[in-house]
């Protein structure tokens, strides 16, 4: 690990089982920006998501970049095209040694495991940082990340787009107004996955292109052979695609669209961690490598205030709720969609959870007509959000989806990935981050790191 590495991590006090404080004052960072000053952003990952979002959006409002990095150099396209200066690496670890004082802010978007190291290094550094979701690979890094966000007072922002749609915060104000009464069950499901996953891993190894930095593209996981597969649609048994389906690099279906599909029912609820988690179907997988084909995972919540408990249930990989027997006759449930069900009434949303729901049967959408809006709307956009927080425009919490919300949020889908892998009832302890008489479970709360990746506060 490099000396500046080394430096940044000593601003860190020691971490406890349920958290850590950070000592480092970021405001000590915080740049006053002039009419002739832009904001200077480093991006980890080059391709994937950055390619198709993250470098087209920033650039659009402005920003400048110095520093890019992506393990494979082919991926390196669109940030040597638009900052033909700026200097390109395999590994960002010597990214943020070289050029750190040279940018304000990091955008990730990195396999799911590279989450948290390369999000805890931007704000060790005093970085705004917006990290693609899931927010991290662990339950232990999530709660880090919310404990440095209180602490540390940067712009943070997880990348989920729609969190800031009208339809998404269209199903908040049906949710809050009680429309459908006190919600009892909300039942999300996904078409996903749609990569390698719940099958055999291909034996033997092959020659690591020279274009990939195999051995930082692995970075805090346990070193395995390149293996490509030609005849995979998505071009590789682990890069650029497939890894979502392994347990040490991605969060499977779960980490892939829950952080979308579950953030209407999460935000308008802020239930904090639920206390029992179960898988209801599809099968532990184990030891296996990857993850289960399909599943079926509920979580409970306890009783808050005046609202009483309740249960969510995810389902992906073909998995559905029963259908509503209020739909219209011939009317079948989409391949992906939400059902919230209440007191007083359910709701559906069809195609997406976060697209505009119905109240069911549909009659009573005219009787009702849409709720009165319980949450402001987006004037921004996700992007911008973290945009107007990093030049001080607007307050360093500004953005929505914020550690503060993302780390709890994130957290609560990584226990649902541990109930996958180990099945049974398992009943968690939000204080301790410990499940009980379950000590395997609580054993994957956290992972080891591969020597030189552990960044911990």
């Amino acid at each position: 690990m490099t000396q500046s590495t080394h430096l940044s991590r000593r601003r860190f006090l020691a971490a406890s089982a349920a958290g850590s404080v950070l000592s480092m004052n970021a405001s000590s960072y915080a740049r006053i920006y002039g009419a002739s000053e832009r904001l200077n952003v480093a991006f980890v990952a080059a391709g994937g998501i950055a390619t198709g979002q993250h470098i087209g959006q920033i650039a659009g409002l402005g920003a400048g970049c110095p520093a890019y990095a992506d393990a494979d150099s082919k991926r390196w396209g669109a940030a040597a095209k638009r900052w033909p200066d700026a200097k390109g690496y395999t590994d960002y670890r010597q990214m943020f040694d070289k050029h750190h004082k040279e940018f304000d802010a990091v955008m990730v978007g990195t396999p799911d495991h590279h989450h948290y190291p390369a999000t805890i290094l931007a704000m060790s550094h005093g970085k705004h940082v917006y990290t693609q979701k899931p927010l991290t690979h662990t339950v232990w890094e999530s709660r880090q990340l919310t404990i440095a966000q209180k602490n540390m007072k940067l712009a943070t922002q997880m990348g989920n787009q729609g969190h800031a749609t009208d339809s998404l915060r269209g199903t908040i104000d049906y949710l809050r107004s009680g429309a459908i009464g006190d919600l009892i069950e909300a039942h999300v499901w996904s078409d996903r996955p749609w990569w390698r996953q719940g099958k055999p891993v291909p034996e033997g190894k092959q020659e690591v292109p020279d274009h990939l930095d195999w051995d930082t593209w692995i970075g805090p996981a346990k070193m395995r052979p390149f293996h490509h597969d030609p005849s995979d649609k998505w071009g590789g048994v682990y890069h650029p695609f497939n890894w979502r389906g392994f347990w040490d690099f991605g969060c499977g279906a779960l980490g892939d669209m829950a952080c979308h599909q579950l953030d209407p029912v999460y935000w308008a609820m802020e239930p904090g961690y639920p206390t029992e988690i179960e898988l209801m179907d599809g099968g532990a997988f184990g030891d296996a490598p990857m993850f289960g084909p399909n599943s079926t995972v509920r979580f409970s919540f306890p009783a808050k205030g005046d609202r009483p408990g309740f249960e969510v249930y995810w389902h992906d990989g073909g998995n559905k709720p029963e259908r509503p027997e209020e739909l219209a006759e011939g009317e079948k449930l989409t391949n992906q969609g939400g059902l919230y069900i209440g007191t007083k009434g359910k709701m559906y949303a069809a195609g997406d959870p976060r697209n505009w729901p119905k109240l069911l049967p549909e009659e009573r959408n005219k009787e009702q007509g849409r709720p009165e809006q319980q949450i402001e709307r987006s004037a921004e956009g996700h992007h911008k959000e973290w945009y107007l927080a990093c030049v001080g425009e607007k307050p360093h919490d500004f953005p929505k989806s914020n550690f503060s919300y993302a780390g709890p949020f994130t957290e609560m889908l990584l226990l649902g990935c541990i109930a996958q892998r180990l099945g049974g009832k398992l009943r968690y302890d939000p204080e301790t981050m410990t499940f009980a008489d379950r000590a395997d479970a609580t054993a994957l709360i956290t992972k080891e790191y591969r020597e030189g990746w552990d960044f911990r506060l």
